[in-house]
């Protein structure tokens, strides 16, 4: 049906222009708010009536009986009809409807896809320090990240996925006195374990097993190995340099274990101590002090961040010379831009909030040629987990929260990417375990995949080749029911555009339940496998083509499409 939706545009823009030079840009369509209206529906016409001195509806008159008259709308337009105060709306032949099923088995994999753009564009996420297992919430980021990544790729964009951390740093050496005090013998609870509320960093150490799995895989002078690095311990319980090196690396390999569990793969891992070790942090500087966008005071050296709408000047280097968070993040983002990417999401917990006005202040100060608004962010909230009734919060493994391989383990991998993307990422969400283990239509990722399950069930039966359904005679297609099915079905490659802009693969959730909803009252509503051949075939494309997509957005969102279950 893309194909009559884009002849039938192309025939209003012209009737549009028409009537006035310059007013084809206003042709678009929406879907009616009520479906016994229409398929498709136009506000053109109470656009232009303002400009043109008509009233609404004499104008909405003319420019049906221009269209009326345009070869595309004579083919596959049934009706237009003029509603409210200028509302077009077009009822479609069947025919038309019929045509996005052809379209569906003709393109497969690549329906609802746009072609290469050009454009590159990098997404970071999960950006977990490595300093213990992936917990929730950066589950929810993966899957987030990850959706938003094919949903852009979807469109057209050449996307990069990379993943940022601090290999340095205040809970970098706090993890390497946490794994020295085990190596040691110790345990949390001991007197010389660090427990001093007042303290920062003794509040901070790390009290779960999986530092003591460390401790001892460093005294049996282990080699381990991840994506980024691999580093053998020395077993010396007083080399700090060799326990620091040995527990990150463990660290990013117990990460890359989560990351594969959850089918996840990054393009690249950028750390943090490579600005500093490469000069990008002095040089960004320097050059936001030669552009005049700082100043001293208290001993501190300031940004002037309030020129670019930040609430408050922010503090870049503090009074025993360190830099603060932010400035490695600027002289990251402007290596972002160096390296080729014209879009970039970020994709982070909500309590980063604070530092998108400063970064983006830093990037503009830094005049090189960065636009505003760049980069873009996607904030989420934490997620709560249930089981048995009740919240789970600490994780034996972990010490103090739960892990996603404990979540992944509990249910399944398509599970929980489903369920976390099922919401906008500012919500706050609840994790129920027992509902995302349930075979029934109350577990949202269950339903979408039992509906292609299903029709893989009709076609099995059936016994022939797929691909000869897309030359078959759709004209059977005339029922309620099948149109309603097919429409959902055009509706496909908008929903892709629409949740890509909006950075919304929620959208794709809850696209797939009302598919698969629309699937199952259509099975219930008309045998697919009756003995009238030509009708049977109709059928069989249809549900074939319904499969197809369901796959494809599944596929958008990281979660399999099996095909038994």
């Amino acid at each position: 049906m893309l194909t009559v939706k884009t002849e039938l545009l192309e025939a209003l823009r012209l009737a549009l222009e028409d009537l006035q030079p310059g007013a084809g840009a206003k042709a678009a369509f929406e879907s009616p708010k009520v479906a016994a209206h229409g398929d498709l529906a136009t506000t053109a016409a109470m656009q232009l009536a303002k400009p043109l001195k008509l009233n609404p509806r004499q104008l909405a008159e003319k420019l049906c009986e221009t269209l009326r008259a345009a070869a595309p709308y004579q083919q596959w337009a049934e009706a237009l009809d003029i509603a409210g105060p200028g509302f077009i709306n077009i009822k479609l032949k069947p025919a038309a409807k019929q045509q996005v099923v052809r379209e569906v088995l003709t393109q497969a994999d690549a329906y609802g896809t746009q072609a290469d753009n050009g454009k590159r564009m990098l997404v970071e996420f999960v950006s977990a320090n490595p300093t213990g297992p992936l917990h929730v919430g950066h589950g929810r980021q993966a899957a987030l990240g990850d959706a938003i990544c094919h949903l852009f790729a979807t469109q057209g964009w050449r996307v990069h996925r990379e993943f940022y951390y601090n290999d340095a740093g205040v809970q970098i050496q706090t993890l390497t006195h946490s794994t020295q005090l085990r190596a040691k013998g110790f345990k949390p609870g001991d007197a010389c374990w660090p427990t001093d509320p007042e303290n920062p960093a003794a509040k901070a150490f790390y009290n779960g097993d999986y530092i003591q799995d460390i401790a001892n895989d460093f005294l049996a002078k282990k080699t381990v190995k991840a994506d980024d690095r691999e580093f053998t311990a020395s077993g010396d319980v007083e080399d700090l340099e060799s326990i620091r090196q040995f527990a990150v690396a463990y660290l990013r390999n117990e990460q890359d274990k989560d990351l594969q569990a959850f089918n996840l793969k990054f393009d690249q891992y950028y750390l943090e101590s490579s600005l500093y070790t490469s000069g990008r942090v002095e040089a960004t500087v320097g050059k936001l002090v030669a552009n005049g966008k700082t100043y001293e005071q208290d001993g501190a050296l300031w940004l002037k961040s309030t020129d670019y709408g930040d609430d408050k000047d922010r503090v870049m280097r503090k009074q025993d010379g360190s830099y603060t968070y932010f400035v490695p993040d600027v002289a990251y983002h402007i290596a972002k831009w160096e390296r080729g990417f014209q879009k970039v999401i970020n994709i982070q917990g909500t309590d980063h909030h604070g530092t998108i006005a400063r970064v983006r202040a830093g990037l503009q100060a830094a005049d090189v040629g960065i636009p505003q608004g760049y980069p873009d962010y996607v904030l989420h909230t934490m997620v709560r987990v249930v089981k048995g009734g009740e919240e789970v919060k600490i994780s034996k493994r972990a010490g103090s929260y739960v892990t996603l391989r404990d979540l992944i383990e509990w249910t399944s991998k398509d599970a929980v990417r489903f369920f976390l993307l099922s919401r906008k990422p500012d919500t706050e969400y609840t994790f129920d375990v027992d509902l995302a283990v349930q075979k029934n239509n109350d577990n949202p990722v269950y339903y979408v995949q039992y509906a292609h399950a299903r029709i893989c069930s009709v076609l099995a039966a059936w016994g022939g080749e797929v691909a000869s359904l897309a030359q078959v005679d759709l004209g059977a297609l005339d029922s309620p029911p099948a149109q309603a099915l097919m429409l959902l079905l055009a509706k496909y490659p908008d929903m892709l555009s629409a949740a890509a802009e909006g950075f919304a693969p929620h959208d794709v959730t809850f696209y797939l339940r009302e598919l698969a909803a629309c699937y199952h009252s259509y099975y219930d509503a008309e045998r697919i496998l009756v003995d009238d051949t030509s009708v049977k075939l109709a059928r069989l494309a249809l549900v074939a083509a319904t499969a197809q997509v369901l796959h494809n957005g599944l596929a958008v969102l990281g979660v399999s499409a099996p095909q038994k279950m």
